[in-house]
């Protein structure tokens, strides 16, 4: 967004000064409509095919992100006007409880099982109609580990199974499917690894089933190492804008929302209706849902429940779990989009997943657009101030003042008294938006390309607020590769522009600017940062003859 100041501009030309002319004129909209109308370099630079050429695509890649951004206002509107007071009822009790099936899919999850098997042990509801499974396909200590603390808990009357896979054959949704066929709840609740279900959890949910044409119930996650470091902050406030937000939103004006994979219940019918569990996808709760609604099941969404969870707490960690539903969801638009379009819904319902389901587009729109930056800049140095204010305006509005009401607002509405604290943490929060660019970028291209990938993991360590044991790091950590090196030449390119920026007397542009450099250096220098400081630890568990599990 390269707004150049043309009173300088013209004064290093030798050209009399805009303000010293403007206050000889008459009334400000005289002055407006005359300054509107000028071009000051006439005779000078006209706009030729090649800057036509940049200008095209790059205002029209910046049209495509400003959309999102007008969405963001629409979702506000949406919550403000119904979303806020959502507070679902069920019809009626059961008079006597449903049979519930809790399923519990397991990867390598060492430092989390013993947690969550408590959690879950702990839940309050009749023995007789409880019957919890561990879907377990770890390859690690995991394995043993799990099985174990089965065997104690069944010893003490708890209803809960142990089923392992020796393959990952369709990753979660394969383990879902598969205890799916032993299961013998009518109701199946699901939960990560990382999550840590409340034991009220099936008491406050069950009921709303009373309702046949009731299919999922979802919650609200939270996040039990929110104040761990920056990082889990900023991701706790993303977040926060689509379950506080956009959640209810959409829940309560009737639109499409999607099951998000852990903290909510189905009803086994509708999972069987919908096709069943899907693996041609990376996020096959989105796949589901929408699969679902399409066949005309109710969702139900309930923001006073609280699931708490574990959020990453390292950025290669935060980047690589944010690329998998990147591509997942972008999976999901190619699938479903057609026969959404096609469905007989009505139109505000097809728009909504238009939105819901491909805002992942927006990460190559915007590597394509700080492509374009700089050439783009030296092309508009030649327009008037206000010319380029009249099409600068809109587009921070739309885009970077719609992220920040967004997401503030979905902090005023979680914390009422806490929530200004999101205020100092907002160029945090743009800045990891930033540093998902590239990563996101390329999730979404093999998504488009049809590229098949692996479902990888997110590291979980049991953490609720306190230090992570250094021991820990250096398991299940994955090695960036060229990510870093790459999000450090970005961030070069974009000094570079604010070098240019400087010398063209833009001032204007540089706090935007500063936001990619922040965003891209922090990705890449912590990731780094991160690596090495796992490197030494291995390397002084080799010395004290410690080996640590890959």
């Amino acid at each position: 967004m390269a707004l150049i100041p043309g009173t300088l501009i013209l004064e290093r030309m030798g050209t009399p000064g805009l303000p010293f002319a403007l206050l000889l004129s008459g009334s400000l909209l005289e002055r407006m409509g005359r300054s509107a109308a000028d071009n000051p370099f006439a005779g000078i630079h006209q706009l030729e095919w090649f800057d036509l050429a940049l200008l095209i695509p790059y205002f029209t890649l910046v049209a495509v992100l400003g959309l999102f951004g007008l969405h963001r206002y629409l979702t506000l509107w949406r919550y403000w006007r119904y979303g806020r007071n959502l507070k679902p009822a069920p019809v009626r009790e059961f008079e006597e409880p449903p049979r519930v099936t809790i399923q519990l899919p397991l990867y390598n999850e060492h430092f989390v099982v013993a947690r969550l098997l408590e959690a879950a042990s702990e839940i309050d509801y009749p023995r007789d109609r409880l019957q919890i499974q561990v879907l377990d396909d770890s390859t690690d200590e995991t394995h043993a580990l799990a099985e174990r603390l089965v065997g104690e808990y069944r010893a003490r009357g708890v209803p809960v199974e142990y089923h392992h896979r020796s393959h990952r054959t369709g990753f979660k949704a394969g383990a879902l499917d598969a205890g799916l066929k032993s299961a013998m709840g009518e109701l199946i609740a699901v939960f990560d690894a990382d999550f840590v279900p409340p034991k009220d959890f099936l008491r406050r949910t069950v009921h709303y089933f009373t309702d046949p044409q009731v299919g999922l119930v979802q919650t609200r996650w939270s996040y039990l190492n929110r104040h761990y470091n920056v990082l889990t902050e900023v991701q706790a406030i993303l977040l926060d804008g689509h379950f506080v937000l956009e959640q209810p939103a959409r829940a309560a004006t009737g639109l499409f929302f999607n099951f998000n994979g852990t903290g909510g219940i189905m009803r086994r019918a509708m999972i069987e209706d919908a096709g069943g569990w899907q693996h041609d996808t990376l996020t096959e709760d989105s796949d589901l849902s929408y699969r679902a609604q399409l066949k005309g099941w109710k969702f139900i969404y309930l923001p006073e429940l609280e699931c708490p969870s574990e959020l990453p707490v390292e950025t290669y960690a935060f980047q690589v779990q944010q690329a998998r539903w990147a591509k997942g969801l972008t999976q999901v638009a190619l699938k479903l989009l057609p026969a959404i379009l096609r469905a007989p819904i009505p139109l505000r319902e097809k728009l909504e997943a238009v939105f819901h389901l491909a805002p992942n587009i927006s990460y190559p729109a915007m590597v394509l657009v700080s492509m374009l930056m700089l050439p783009v800049m030296i092309v508009r140095f030649y327009m008037g101030w206000f010319q380029m204010l009249v099409i600068d305006f809109p587009i921070i509005w739309a885009t970077f003042v719609s992220i920040l009401a967004f997401y503030l607002v979905s902090q005023r509405e979680r914390d009422r008294r806490g929530w200004k604290r999101a205020v100092a943490l907002m160029p945090a929060l743009i800045a990891a938006g930033i540093s998902l660019t590239l990563i996101n970028s390329r999730a979404v291209l093999e998504a488009l390309l049809r590229v098949p990938s692996g479902f990888v993991r997110t590291a979980k360590y049991a953490i609720a607020g306190s230090r992570l044991p250094s021991v820990q790091r250096a398991k299940y950590r994955r090695r960036s590769g060229w990510l870093p090196y790459l999000e450090l030449a970005a961030c070069t390119y974009f000094v570079i522009l604010i070098g240019f920026c400087i010398s063209t007397y833009n001032f204007f542009a540089i706090p935007f600017l500063l936001l990619f450099v922040g965003g891209y250096s922090w990705a890449g220098l912590t990731t780094l940062y991160e690596e090495h400081q796992g490197r030494l630890r291995w390397q002084r568990e080799q010395e004290v003859g410690v080996q640590p599990a890959d």
